[in-house]
């Protein structure tokens, strides 16, 4: 933004500079060269007055001498010729002589008005001595160029001081324009990210910047004020929530466990069916606050090797999946993508898939887990060879207790889902070829060169 200010106020004041500037030091030259053939003009008449005393009248050349030496003085050259063209009296300087003089002469000892050319450096004009039509002689006076030039020259010098001291105006100008601006914009954009990573403590500054953009800081502080009191309420209702219902969830287990201690076979086998549906609800209970932690995060990308975190969740499930009769094995991929993602959530999304995957698959089963890059992305995929899931039960998978055909609490896979989005990824399920499930989840990559993540998109959106 501070770009576009700076370059739109120069470009501007640029085009001001020259639609007032040049034109005026135009006029100002066209003035000056007006002036200065006026002024030789008029000299070179007084020398033709005094010359036509001295020609028509027979007078003695006194006046006339007295004339050409002041102009002789004034660094000007002078020549009187008669009514035949031929040379009668001037300065030593030749300058008023010569072909161009004697075409000035002719032209007007014919009663026409000369054009005068400039040679040399010097400015040449012819006037009549007497009638104009009838001339005594002609006077012809040379005048150096170089005065006329040095304050043409002077004229153009202050004309370009005045557009190089307007333009370095506009640039100081435009600036603090620009930065007054941009700076408090650009602070509450900064604020805006923290916030969005999760610093719900973070303001705005209100006191700086144009009247607009002090309410925008203003509006964004309030909402900030509203976001946080909404989240930390939320977070307050969960945490007190899942306390309350734990407690007396505990306290159920412990007296049905008491009560089964001293039962017959028949008692016992109801409390032991009661007791599966409390350890039912404890991890539905559970279920539910992750989901809701993981609907509230806010994850700051960091980098994640993804084999070593694969390497680290198969060594810890393959215990379990051994139990089971299953096979649990990570693709080799060398060293494998590196993903930006939230601390600990690729950890938390493979232990929901293998999680799933081992409850699903039945023994004598595999489960294998690979990640490599693709284009501009990761991809990582878990597949099993269990029963699979059918269209309708794929196309609601991610819902909270959307699928009617989940075995345990149905949470597992909205768990992934928000986990993969709120990072910028993709997540979806394939048929495993010859049967089973697949999870392709296509994750950000951390780009080495600048150390920071790419600009994520919106998951609302995803």
């Amino acid at each position: 933004m501070t770009r576009r200010i700076v370059w739109t106020l120069l470009v501007l004041t640029c085009v001001l500079l020259m639609l007032a500037v040049v034109p005026l030091a135009v006029s100002l030259t066209a003035r000056e060269r007006v002036a200065h053939r006026d002024s030789q003009r008029a000299a070179t008449r007084v020398i033709a007055a005094a010359a036509e005393e001295h020609l028509s009248d027979g007078k003695p050349d006194t006046v006339v001498r007295k004339e050409i030496a002041a102009a002789a003085r004034a660094g000007d050259c002078v020549a009187v010729y008669d009514s035949s063209a031929r040379l009668v009296t001037g300065t030593r300087c030749e300058a008023a002589r010569g072909d161009e003089a004697e075409e000035l002469v002719e032209d007007v000892l014919r009663g026409r008005e000369p054009e005068p050319p400039e040679s040399e450096g010097r400015l040449l004009t012819a006037e009549p001595a007497g009638d104009v039509r009838a001339p005594a002689g002609a006077v012809v006076l040379a005048r150096s160029a170089t005065p006329l030039d040095a304050r043409i020259a002077a004229i153009w010098g202050w004309s370009a001081a005045i557009g190089v001291a307007g333009l370095a105006a506009s640039v100081l100008l435009s600036v603090r324009l620009a930065r007054w601006v941009s700076r408090p914009l650009s602070t509450l954009d900064a604020s805006a990210q923290r916030l969005g990573e999760g610093a719900l403590d973070e303001r705005a500054d209100v006191g700086a910047g144009p009247p607009e953009v002090r309410r925008l800081a203003a509006t964004f502080n309030t909402m900030a004020a509203r976001t946080e009191a909404l989240v930390h309420g939320h977070r307050a209702v969960i945490a007190d929530v899942s306390h309350q219902l734990r407690t007396p969830l505990a306290a159920l287990r412990l007296r049905l466990d008491v009560l089964a201690a001293g039962s017959d076979d028949a008692t016992a086998a109801d409390l032991a069916a009661a007791q599966e549906e409390i350890s039912r609800l404890s991890r539905l209970v559970d279920g539910l606050l992750a989901v809701a932690r993981a609907e509230q995060a806010t994850p700051r990308p960091t980098p994640v090797r993804v084999a070593e975190v694969l390497g680290e969740r198969v060594a810890a499930w393959a215990p379990v999946a051994e139990e089971r009769g299953v096979r649990l094995a990570a693709g080799s991929g060398g060293e494998g993508p590196t993903v930006a993602l939230g601390a600990g959530h690729l950890e938390q999304i493979l232990d929901n898939l293998i999680a799933n995957a081992v409850d699903a698959v039945p023994s004598g089963g595999s489960i294998r887990i690979d990640g490599r890059a693709a284009g501009g992305t990761a991809r990582l995929r878990v597949r099993d060879d269990g029963p699979g899931m059918t269209t309708d039960a794929k196309a609601v998978a991610f819902r909270r207790f959307g699928n009617p055909e989940a075995g345990g609490t149905g949470l597992g896979l909205a768990i992934v889902h928000r986990l993969v989005t709120v990072n910028g990824g993709t997540v979806w399920l394939e048929d495993t070829p010859g049967g089973g499930l697949t999870v392709v989840m296509e994750l950000p990559l951390w780009p080495e060169r600048t150390g920071g993540p790419r600009s994520l998109p919106d998951p609302k959106k995803t």
